[in-house]
């Protein structure tokens, strides 16, 4: 499947546009600024119905707007039309529609439209807590298996409710923290194991990707941890419930798994450069793409690469521009400030494309290149 067309109306700093776009490569360039990611992000929320980098919806909506639409029409391996469709207005709950319909629940859209995104905030995954690495272990994992989303939701409402009784100034019923404990470590358990065969799995894709764009001058590995791994989760939860009382939360569940991320054998936020970490970063979500690729629907996931070449010398940048200029992928939406790395993509690929500069938050009017 891919984005034919888009248009957006108020949303961010983009006052309104509308683009046919390539079934190729999609390329946004103008300075710092301007508003090219928010092109980016756009096509991000209509896969999964939030922003990127936006935790709270109202402010995606632009200053002086009331409200912001997002309308996407796809074409899928059949050649048949998708229509999604999302409005918002100020105080009042975003609508989310498929081919004019309206979802009755948001997780029922995650899946349809597969997607991958590489940024600059992506080294807070090494940098950053583990809240982070679990978040990318659940977007990928809940966009090939919708049980998995829900396990996810029926672990956190048990998990919420737990706290709420460890907070409590009295005693708290122990028969209600049986049952929380006891949803929380059948959800647990199988989170866990959908979690370990992703990892699993994933390792040497992403050893593969590291390996070709630094030209095999390190190793990196992960390496995940969870607490399912010391034993039976309930009795991992039950067996420091006085000390859970003692702070008022749960410290022990999948809800506190990490992702190790190691470099030659140690932690790589302790032990990488910036080039290293951007590479590394980069080698993870071509490893998420080819996952989702061969585990998912049977469409190629979009690609959105969000100004990815910044602090890598050009021996690394040659061999990103190999990787994703090849038949591996479909339609890619990049962003850029240097015209040279557009240039090397475009000139290493077949594929079709256009470019659009930005500026203000708008594409400049007559000034679009195309290649179709």
């Amino acid at each position: 499947m891919y984005l034919k067309r888009i248009s957006i109306i108020g949303f961010k700093n983009i006052q309104e546009s509308n683009l046919e776009l390539s079934k190729g490569i999609n390329c946004f360039i103008g300075h710092n600024g301007v508003g090219k990611t928010n092109y980016l992000d756009a096509v991000y929320y209509l896969s999964f119905c939030k922003s990127s980098n936006c935790s709270i919806d109202s402010q995606i909506i632009r200053h002086d707007s009331d409200f912001c639409v997002i309308d996407g029409c796809y074409e899928n391996e059949s050649g048949e039309e998708e229509n999604i469709y999302c409005g918002m207005k100020r105080g009042v709950k975003k609508r989310f529609r498929r081919n004019k319909k309206d979802y009755k629940r948001l997780s029922e859209h995650i899946g349809l439209i597969p997607l991958i995104m590489v940024s600059p905030s992506d080294t807070s995954l090494i940098e950053g807590v583990s809240e982070e690495r679990r978040r990318i272990m659940d977007i990928v994992i809940s966009q090939t298996d919708a049980t998995y989303l829900a396990s996810l939701n029926r672990y956190s409402k048990a998990l919420q409710q737990r706290n709420a009784l460890l907070k409590q100034e009295d005693e708290p019923d122990s028969a209600l923290l049986d049952i929380w404990e006891e949803q929380m470590a059948v959800e647990g358990e199988r989170i866990f194991a959908k979690r370990n065969a992703f990892i699993e799995s994933l390792i040497p894709e992403f050893q593969d990707f590291y390996t070709f764009i630094s030209q095999g001058k390190e190793r990196v590995s992960l390496r995940y941890v969870s607490h399912c791994q010391r034993g039976p989760l309930l009795d991992v939860i039950k067996r420091d419930r006085f000390k859970d009382r003692a702070v008022g939360y749960s410290l022990h569940g999948v809800h506190r798994d990490d992702l190790e991320m190691l470099l030659d054998g140690y932690p790589m936020r302790r032990e990488g450069s910036q080039g290293q970490n951007k590479t590394f970063v980069i080698a993870l979500k071509l490893a998420q793409f080819k996952y989702l690729t061969e585990n998912g629907s049977a469409t190629k996931p979009i690609l959105l690469l969000d100004d990815i070449f910044d602090k890598l010398d050009a021996d690394r940048v040659e061999q990103i521009v190999k990787l994703v200029s090849g038949d591996s992928f479909g339609q890619i939406f990049l962003t850029d400030t240097n015209r040279d790395h557009l240039d090397k993509i475009l000139s290493s690929s077949d594929a079709s494309y256009k470019i659009y500069p930005v500026e203000a938050g708008g594409v400049i009017a007559g000034e679009m290149t195309t290649n179709e």
